[in-house]
């Protein structure tokens, strides 16, 4: 029987499958009721948290009935000191089992090894070490994370709608435990999901809910609140255009939305849709959609804007490398600034594990013939060389199978550069490339294919001379960077006879196919062999961009560029790397460890093609004799005008900035940008909505005419509005313009640090067509302007 609800949304209101409300065990939600590793974790643990030799406190350690957050017990009464009391598993990076911390490395002897343990988080969050009471503990824990881990990333869309509810309404805004809810404790859910509603419609909400007329909300009568609260108007509109009756959508109805949407219309497609997110026995039985088994649809992964095609390695990865963007850390070994900042091995989990396919080494003499890894005359902690190699053992292949590059910036005597040497063939062994790969012309750049599961070194070569000794690179990207930290100014050495080289013979012979050389000229390095690679500081890279556009795609075609940022940049800031890409630059390092819009767009830019590090540059861009400049677009092969149409509708469970106080309510608004090629920058955004952090809406509409699209990525961005200071960042999503999907689409945000935001989404309306005109470089950039069009 078929009937309408509130608002005239379509219900159904009774028959098999019909959802009474129930309570959801979240455990059993996530299917993990009987593991006993997270048994084990919901008892608790009693542990030691370890920061030093000296520091060593006791802790409990208890997983909560949410299943997802790690409560650690302290005596610590300041907000800021609970906030850091628990985590999420979800906020884990990795756990590494053992003394394998910075911490816990020189404790190794006076404490049992197996039963240390050290959580690694996710972006700036400092580590977490500890000592379980046995080794297997320390297993339970590890593995029980793991677990927990998979499976939240596994939930379908209906188990994390019956999950949310449990997790951030039952157990954290009933305040006293009981299991049920007060209107006092109802007000202050509303303030946690960030939704300013007025009195009189929440106090109707809640006696409407409060079926016992108690004055309180079961676990039951909490539900049917939330579900209330998570209704969504904007897309029942979506379901009654496309719904023949107003009530149910057919198969033919669902390929009319298909069909709109840009994708497989086919009646398999859209019965297999049904069968995977009605919820409803009986319609889905009679191949029939129901309003509550659209919305999990349009919520689902499945519908994101984000091109699912594109999540695996679908380029073609058997170009040179010089026809890729490689993923590039600078300074990966610091976790904040380059002046005080620690160096550690965690920085390489975090960049490897993330796609990262080139990571940096300063390596400096240490103490007792060990080469050390630090950011050199500086306050930075060093960290031993042999342990950031033993890190990148572990993890080089683990997000990826294609190649690591090594970007050695070598300050060691010959005799612990001998020792590096050593330390690379034995401890990466099979891994190092050592010398050139069979078959291959061993003066041409292999491709991504060629080189799987092989780690490659960057760095100086000697080499045969026409004087008879050897000679190796005169100038390194580590002497160009010390010269320009130092603030000292580069000046051309005069010609002289070799000298004894300040190189190791057996680190020299390390370096196969991607050979530091100083950059002179254009017409210069076109003679040389393409396994030849500059290094360029960012001003200089971006002067090449500026005035010799072509000449340095055309370089970038054939030959490595590395781009590093200014040694000014003391608080390890990043540089625009789209700037960079725009001539074809390859290895864009940037200051992982530093969040913020530049770190955006390089996530952005290698979120296509797997995550695997390597996308494949434009065609315009990988021909020697390409006529592309990024400066100055015309027309010709490659560059086919595309007009992108963007309706920025809603969004859902907005944030609150970290630092507001609990009682605030956010103003959103919502940036478009787009970014790529200099006459396709543009960016707008929407007007901003009082106090609605929950479920704004703004329907605005904005058009952006991209000239270069394979260049181009697009950016969506909310901010807290504010009238009397800077608006407050709540989240972003930054994605390839190719790897755009048209059609009604869901925008899930990610966090400063990239990780993600769920369940907080904007709700859009994508469509891109070719351009009718193209209009002029000037009337295309405009950022300063937004636009509120309203259809």
């Amino acid at each position: 029987m078929l009937g309408h609800g509130k608002k005239g949304a379509p219900v159904l209101k009774n028959g098999a499958g019909t959802s009474e409300s129930k309570a959801i065990d979240p455990l059993r939600n996530l299917g993990v009721q009987d593991d006993e590793d997270v048994k084990r974790m919901l008892q608790g643990s009693s542990m030691v948290k370890v920061r030093s030799p000296r520091w060593q406190k006791r802790r409990t350690l208890k997983l909560l009935e949410d299943g997802v957050t790690v409560w650690c017990q302290s005596h610590k009464t300041s907000s800021r000191a609970k906030e850091l009391q628990s985590f999420s598993v979800m906020d884990v990076e990795c756990v590494r089992e053992g003394c394998q911390s910075e911490t816990l490395r020189p404790m190794l002897g006076s404490i049992p090894e197996g039963c240390c343990l050290t959580v690694v988080f996710k972006g700036a969050r400092k580590s977490l070490d500890l000592l379980c009471q046995s080794p297997e503990e320390a297993q339970q824990w590890a593995r029980g994370i793991r677990t927990l881990q998979e499976r939240v990333e596994n939930m379908t869309q209906k188990e994390k709608l019956n999950q949310y509810p449990d997790s951030c309404f039952h157990l954290r805004a009933d305040q006293n435990h009981d299991d049920k809810m007060s209107y006092d404790e109802v007000q202050t859910l509303l303030q946690m999901i960030n939704i300013d509603l007025s009195d009189q419609y929440a106090h109707n909400l809640f006696q409407k809910c409060d079926k016992s007329a108690d004055g309180r909300l079961d676990h039951k009568e909490i539900e049917v609140f939330c579900r209330e609260l998570l209704r969504r108007p904007e897309l029942d509109a979506v379901f009654i255009r496309y719904s023949a009756n107003g009530c149910v959508l057919s198969t033919v109805d669902l390929r009319d939305f298909f069909k709109d949407q840009g994708e497989d219309a086919s009646v398999t497609h859209a019965q297999s849709v049904i069968l995977t997110y009605e919820l409803n026995e009986w319609a889905q039985k009679n191949q029939f959609m129901t309003p509550n088994g659209f919305t999990m649809y349009m919520l689902s992964k499945e519908n994101c804007v984000f091109n699912p095609d594109h999540a695996r390695v679908y380029q073609d990865m058997k170009h040179p490398l010089s026809h890729y963007f490689i993923s590039s850390s600078h300074n990966t070994y610091l976790t904040k600034d380059q002046l005080t900042g620690d160096s550690s091995t965690e920085p390489y989990i975090r960049a490897l594990n993330h796609g990262c396919r080139c990571v940096e080494l300063d390596c400096w003499d240490g103490d007792k013939g060990e080469p050390v890894i630090y950011h050199g005359h500086t306050l930075t902690s060093k960290v031993p060389f042999v342990e950031v190699i033993e890190t990148i053992n572990e993890y080089a292949f683990k997000a990826s199978p294609y190649p690591v590059i090594l970007s050695l910036e070598n300050h060691c005597s010959v005799e612990q550069q001998t020792v590096m040497a050593r330390h690379l063939r034995s401890i990466l062994g099979d891994k190092l490339l050592t010398k050139p790969l069979s078959g291959l012309d061993p003066h041409k750049l292999p491709s991504p294919e060629d080189l799987k599961g092989k780690i490659l070194v960057k760095g100086k070569k000697e080499r045969m001379v026409e004087e008879g000794g050897y000679s190796s690179s005169d100038l390194s990207s580590s002497d160009e960077e010390a010269s320009q930290s130092e603030g000292k100014a580069k000046t051309k050495k005069p010609e002289q006879k070799p000298v004894v080289s300040k190189l190791s013979p057996e680190l020299s012979e390390l370096v196969v196919y991607t050979r530091s050389v100083p950059f002179k000229t254009f017409d210069q390095a076109a003679k040389n062999p393409s396994t030849d690679m500059s290094s360029f500081s960012e001003s200089d890279a971006l002067r090449h961009v500026k005035d010799s556009g072509m000449h340095f795609v055309r370089h970038n075609s054939h030959q490595l560029s590395r781009i590093y940022p200014s040694g000014q940049r003391l608080q390890s800031s990043n540089y625009n790397p789209q700037e960079m890409w725009n001539g074809g630059c390859q290895i864009v390092a940037l200051n992982f460890q530093t969040p913020g819009e530049q770190m955006d767009l390089n996530h952005g830019r290698f979120l296509q093609n797997g995550q695997c590090g390597f996308t494949l540059k434009p065609p315009f861009m990988c021909l020697p004799d390409t006529t592309f400049n990024p400066e100055n677009i015309g027309g010709g092969p490659g560059h086919r005008p595309l007009l992108l149409t963007v309706k920025v509708i809603s969004a859902q469970q907005l944030p609150k900035p970290e630092w507001d106080k609990p009682s605030s309510i956010v103003d959103p608004q919502v940036w478009v940008e787009i970014h790529g090629a200099t006459i396709d920058n543009d960016k707008k955004k929407t007007n901003h909505v009082d106090n609605n952090g929950f479920n704004p809406r703004w329907d605005c509409t904005f058009n952006f005419t991209v000239h270069a699209p394979d260049l181009a990525l697009v950016r969506f961005m909310v901010e807290d509005h504010d009238y009397t200071s800077s608006n407050d960042f709540l989240g972003q999503f930054t994605l390839p313009f190719t790897s755009l999907r048209t059609g009604y689409r869901h925008v899930r945000l990610l966090k400063v640090d990239g990780s993600s935001l769920s369940p907080a989404s904007i709700f859009v309306h994508i469509k891109v067509s070719p351009c009718q005109s193209s209009p002029s470089k000037s009337s295309a950039k405009s950022p300063a302007k937004s636009s509120t069009k309203k259809p």
